[in-house]
């Protein structure tokens, strides 16, 4: 089989990857792109948009059961399963061609199959269409991103349990869903399933939800579940499965005390996720594995192979489409001679539920088991006159404050937390004191008026001999 020669050659074409190649083969370099099955990655195909598309359907649901609040009569909501996926499945059509087509707008090639490495810098292709090809590349870049986990919990694979990816292609309404995980995916797709109509439980193995966030935002997200109804089971571990999901399953439970059995026609898991890194034969190309299946890389990305780099999840970057943007940008500017590394980065991240939960910098779990002395402002998003003309009070936000005046971290817990978030990351990205905030004039009434109240409640920064 005769080797293609590629100056570029990247393997998986996620966020970091698309971008990459479309960057380089506009500035005239032969590049090919080695994509498995979506073409745009994960995010516009089963992942971050497909999700936030189902879940303001949910938004829709859930106002007009609400409708008499706003004044308006309606009859019977139903809920059309079918119409809710054509919603879905019409934006991701819309969002494939919109990818393909910047691949040809770019000059990329992109190249539909599997690769596994047979030699350092080359890949054999299985085709999606059939044959091979055989691809070598003076510069290697590697994104291929995660895939969801499944526990290692007697009868559970065989169950057939669902991951994120069916369940946003569900065009019935499960009966009784059993979410395994009260992380990001379980908590945005309990909410979503239970406003369609499913009756919901979440099996949390951990005594919260949201394991690494404080104990008062865990306990406002569990509230929020069981005002929706939905059943929260915590320290509960799973012991066995038996049936089938989407007909008839049965879960084995263990509580803290005792253990019992439920019944439920589906399950979701959604614990985690695993590296997409077992089937590549990395050691051919001398690219070394973490103890979790991750590719080891340095601040600017580069794997432990000359001339290779990996981005995305694959390289143990946070989970976020965000961050694999930045990844790609990481990269980008050190091939053109510029200096950019992954070291000090201030990621936000948002859970989509309703309301949203946000968060950049340090929460004060983080800040007390680093020893980081702070100062903490606090108010309920009641506070803010924008809640009054949404009907949406629930809520709080926090921020923490280190004794130079600059912003430690922000956690905002309701209506467009997302929004709130980006003004208090941009005055951390800029090492502004949180006074700039405090003091500035924001249009009245949005919710980022609401953060000159926040600020205004921080403490005086505490006296020292130098001040005196």
């Amino acid at each position: 089989m005769t080797t293609e020669h590629y100056p570029n050659l990247v393997v998986g074409g996620g966020e970091a990857g698309k971008y990459l190649a479309w960057t380089l083969a506009k500035l005239g370099q032969k590049t090919v792109v080695i994509e498995r099955a979506m073409i745009g990655g994960s995010c516009p195909n089963i992942a971050c948009l497909p999700s936030k598309n189902i879940i303001y359907s949910a938004k829709a649901v859930s106002l007009a059961g609400r409708a008499a609040e706003f004044g308006i009569s309606t009859g019977p909501v139903k809920v059309d399963m079918a119409g809710v996926f054509a919603r879905k499945r019409k934006m991701v059509e819309a969002l494939i061609q919109m990818n393909f087509g910047r691949y040809q707008a770019s000059g990329a090639e992109l190249v539909m199959g599997e690769a596994c490495f047979t030699a350092p810098k080359t890949v054999q292709v299985a085709l999606n269409a059939g044959g091979t090809r055989l691809i070598r590349g003076d510069r290697v870049f590697l994104n291929v991103g995660t895939h969801a986990s499944i526990p290692d919990v007697p009868g559970l694979a065989e169950a057939k349990p669902m991951t994120h990816i069916e369940a946003l292609n569900l065009e019935r309404l499960p009966g009784h869903l059993v979410i395994l995980g009260g992380g990001y995916v379980g908590l945005e797709f309990a909410q979503a399933l239970r406003r369609f109509g499913s009756r919901v439980t979440i099996v949390q193995r951990g005594n919260q939800l949201l394991g690494r966030e404080d104990a008062d935002v865990a306990e406002a997200l569990w509230q929020l579940m069981e005002d929706e109804g939905i059943e929260v089971l915590s320290k509960t571990d799973v012991l066995k499965v038996a049936g089938r999901s989407g007909g008839n399953v049965q879960l084995e439970l263990r509580p803290e005390t005792g253990t019992k059995t439920i019944e439920a026609t589906d399950i979701l898991a959604a614990t985690g996720r695993t590296p997409n890194t077992r089937r590549l034969e990395l050691d051919k190309a001398g690219v070394e594995l973490d103890a979790r299946g991750y590719i080891r890389v340095n601040e600017k990305l580069q794997t432990t192979a000359p001339e290779v780099w990996a981005m995305g999840e694959c390289a143990g970057s946070p989970q976020f489409t965000h961050v694999a943007f930045d990844d790609f940008r990481v990269v980008r500017d050190n091939l053109l001679g510029g200096t950019r590394s992954t070291t000090g980065r201030i990621i936000p991240f948002c859970l989509f539920t309703d309301p949203e939960l946000a968060r950049v910098g340090m929460n004060e779990s983080e800040a007390k088991a680093k020893n980081v002395p702070y100062r903490l402002a606090r108010m309920p998003v009641a506070g803010v006159l924008r809640t009054y003309t949404v009907s949406e009070p629930r809520g709080f936000m926090k921020a923490l404050i280190a004794d130079n005046d600059l912003i430690l971290g922000f956690t905002a817990f309701g209506v467009e937390a997302s929004e709130l978030m980006a003004a208090v990351q941009t005055a951390m990205l800029g090492a502004m004191p949180y006074t700039v905030l405090r003091d500035a004039i924001f249009t009245h009434p949005t919710m980022s008026e609401g953060l000159g109240a926040l600020f205004t409640n921080v403490a005086p920064r505490a006296k020292v001999a130098s001040d005196r």
